[in-house]
């Protein structure tokens, strides 16, 4: 899930760039005085849409620009008439420190509605934990009580909101806890590798990650999305709306951006199916502290 990979050891590169392939890139390391208070600082250049963004993170995002959150980040560049350009940092603790914070970029494409520590846009989706399985196992999982969940091993990521009720059902001892922050030296698509190889029998993972690796897996794949469990206890919830996010002062920013998402809501849809991102409708006012 993107919003945890916020947290964990800090591995900063950034770089900027146009619409322009991944070879021609280099990530350089950066100053890490620059943009401090008190320090030399990037001034937003209001020609642009400048985006804070992960260089490998996909299907959200990565130096090639295949991911979701690149065509969408397009798609608002286009209608604003702006130029599309990308900061760059490994989604990780300090991210937002390094990035939007430090005036280095103006945008992020994903984030929680209910995210306090920037302004967000109204959703523009909404996503939850899905279960997954190899289709030829026959299993049938609509639920934590489901008995196939009982016959193998579960991947999951350890400290997500889904670990809530798989140890709730006493399902830990069939649990594989994968790192809540990816080890860079492994491809995203990880977990679903694992699955597809036999290591683990059924794979517990946020939606839209899990959409697009079983909808390009050449071994069968069967997913469906868990149901809420935040009635039950809040640590829990699993599912979220997603907006865009700005700095809290960027009232006219996120006010045209908003227009753009409106204007624009058949393409990301489009984009959204086209990725394999399992949706649900949008919960107005939705929060993490409501059940």
């Amino acid at each position: 899930m993107k919003i945890w990979n916020m947290l964990g050891a800090v591995g900063l590169v950034l770089a900027t760039q146009s619409w322009v392939s991944a070879e021609e890139i280099e990530i350089p390391s950066i100053n890490p005085d620059e943009g401090r208070i008190g320090e030399v600082r990037r001034v937003a250049d209001e020609s642009e849409f400048k985006v804070c963004s992960d260089p490998d993170n996909m299907p959200y995002s990565n130096l090639k620009l295949e991911g979701f959150e690149d065509k969408i980040a397009k798609v608002l560049a286009d209608d604003l008439g702006k130029k599309l350009s990308f900061q760059y940092a490994y989604n990780r603790q300090g991210f937002l420190r390094n990035t939007i914070n430090a005036m280095r970029c103006d945008v992020i494409i994903g984030m929680t509605s209910d995210f306090d520590g920037l302004r967000t846009s109204k959703p523009y989706y909404r996503s939850g934990h899905v279960f997954v399985w190899r289709k030829d196992s026959n299993y049938d999982i609509t639920n934590w009580d489901s008995p196939d969940l009982k016959k193998g091993i579960i991947g999951i990521v350890d400290k997500s909101p889904a670990t809530i009720p798989l140890n709730d059902y006493n399902l830990m001892t069939n649990a594989r806890p994968y790192r809540l922050q990816r080890d860079l030296n492994l491809p995203t698509s990880f977990i679903i590798d694992d699955l597809v190889k036999g290591d683990i029998d059924v794979a517990v993972m946020w939606g839209p990650i899990a959409g697009y690796y079983v909808k390009n897996s050449k071994v069968p794949l069967e997913m469906r999305l868990i149901p809420e469990y935040n009635k039950v206890n809040l640590k829990g919830k699993e599912y979220w709306n997603i907006s865009v996010a700005v700095r809290m002062k960027d009232k006219d920013r996120i006010k045209m951006i908003n227009e753009a998402l409106e204007r624009n809501k058949d393409k990301i849809d489009a984009i959204l199916k086209d990725y394999g991102i399992p949706t649900v409708p949008v919960v107005e006012g939705d929060s993490v502290y409501k059940k």
